[in-house]
This record gives C-alpha cells, structure tokens and sequence, in this order.
C-alpha cells in the first residue's frame, strides 16, 4: 500500500481564525488523500527566526517525502518571492524572507526555484492570503507530485537571516543571545556546545551564567535536577543552551526574552588539553 502523501503547517496564523482551515481544504481539494500535520500555528506574529528556529526543530523526524509548507510572511502582497526548496528527503514551501535559512544551513545538498509558473495558483490571488492561493496549492501539487522544476526557475540568491553567532570576549567566557522563549518560559540561545565544548560540560568547576546583568545556576543535565523554582542552564532537545526554570517560566522568573544577552563565564581560565 502507498504512503499517503504527508504536508505539515507551520504558520504564525494561531487557531482563532479561519485561515488554518481554509488552508487545509485548499490542500484536500487538489490532493484528497494527503494527510496534513500541523506542525505550529503559534509563531510569534510576523517572526520569521521564530518560524525558522520552529521549522528546524522538526522537519528531519518526518517521513522521507514529506512536503513541508511555512508561512511566516509579513512581506505578503509585496515582491518577495514563493520558493520551493528540495533537500535528498524533503520539499519545503515558504516565501523568500529567509524563514528557511537553519535548512539552507544544515542541508548540503539543495536546489531552490522561484515559484513563479501561476498556473499552479488559485485564481484570483489575493494579495494579503499568499497561504491561501499560492502556497498551499503549490504544496499540494508537490506532494502529489508534480517536480520542483515546474513551478519555476531554480534561483541561488533567495534570502538568507543574518543568524547571531555567540562572541567569544576572553579565553575564558562567550557571549549569545536569546532567540526565543517558549511556551513554557524557557529561554533557547544561540549557544551551542560545539561554540563552547570546556564551558557547557555539566559541572564544569567555576561556570558562572548570567543572563543580562542576572546570574543564575550552573548547568545541569535534566529538569529535574533543579529545585523547583531554580533557574539553570541545560542543553536542550533542540542542541542550544536554554536557560529555563524547573516547573515555572525562566522568561518571567528573570524578565527576560529575545535579544537578552547570555554571558558564560569560567571564573578562571580554561586549560588547554
């Protein structure tokens, strides 16, 4: 038996609205037998490294195949191009402001084309539904499949987000930034162990966080491992330092989010070998 074609959803729309649905019947209507997932309608509104840090944190535990459709589009109505992009697993469909610039970054092999053969698209366009009448039925042609050289030229200079990249400011201490807090209050920096291999070691002897001009616990390996209340660092599922609270909001605990400052510092200075 066939897999069923498999289109996931990420979009900045939330659930109060129509646009989720409509987008669905849309897809259902070219591709009856696609199975839909949504992956997040709850990016913040018109963040586009939000989209993108949402996006890159799921789309490898799909099914090879999989079409992957993301909306973040504050550019709608105006020149910004519809891309589709095609990895060795996966299709993506999202406009060209860099919302897929964490997969630009992490998948070697890539081609890109502008979406521009309108044929594709419901008439007539409205220029403030893109979801409605470009992307979703491009998606859904994808993942009944049409190949991505149909829909248009393959480009090379579509968007890319100047992603932050921690600071190192001495030999012994790094300096990232909040990128996001999530649902729970946690905090995800750029931070990663490969920018910071001697610092982000569980109990590494003199690591001090501190996050804006606040100093919090050291780094622990679970949740659980902090009282409740406490706020430490951790390595996260996603692969970055996140400053969180065991059982409440590191975000509100130190009135902190995007754009904060993260310094980690050893107290003294890391020795070679």
């Amino acid at each position: 038996m066939a897999q069923r074609p498999i289109i996931t959803l990420t979009s900045d729309f939330g659930l109060r609205d129509h646009f989720v649905g409509t987008v669905k019947g849309v897809i259902l209507n070219i591709v009856p037998e696609a199975e839909i997932v949504d992956l997040c309608h709850s990016v913040a509104a018109f963040d586009v490294l939000d989209g993108a840090l949402t996006l890159a944190a799921a789309y490898s535990y799909f099914p090879a195949g999989t079409v992957h459709m993301v909306v973040v589009d504050p550019g709608v109505g105006s020149a910004r191009r519809p891309l589709v992009a095609t990895t060795e697993r996966y299709e993506f469909v999202a406009p060209d402001n860099g919302v897929l610039s964490l997969i630009y970054r992490r998948e070697e092999r890539l081609r890109v084309h502008w979406a521009s053969a309108q044929h594709y698209f419901l008439r007539p366009v409205s220029q403030t539904f893109h979801a409605r009448d470009i992307f979703a039925p491009v998606a859904a042609y994808l993942a009944k499949g049409v190949a991505p050289a149909k829909f248009g030229e393959e480009i090379s200079d579509f968007v890319r987000l100047d992603l932050p990249r921690p600071q190192r400011l001495d030999n012994s201490s790094l300096r990232g930034t909040v990128l996001k807090a999530d649902h729970f209050g946690n905090l995800l920096t750029n931070i990663t162990p490969q920018e910071a291999p001697v610092l982000l070691q569980p109990g590494s002897a003199g690591l001090r966080i501190l996050v804006g001009e606040r100093e919090v616990a050291g780094l622990k390996t679970s949740y659980a491992d902090g009282a409740a209340g406490e706020v430490f660092g951790i390595v996260g599922s996603m692969g970055y330092l996140e400053i969180v609270a065991n059982q409440a909001s590191a975000a509100q605990i130190l009135g902190a989010g995007k754009g904060c400052n993260v310094d980690l510092v050893l107290s003294r200075p890391a020795v070679a070998g």
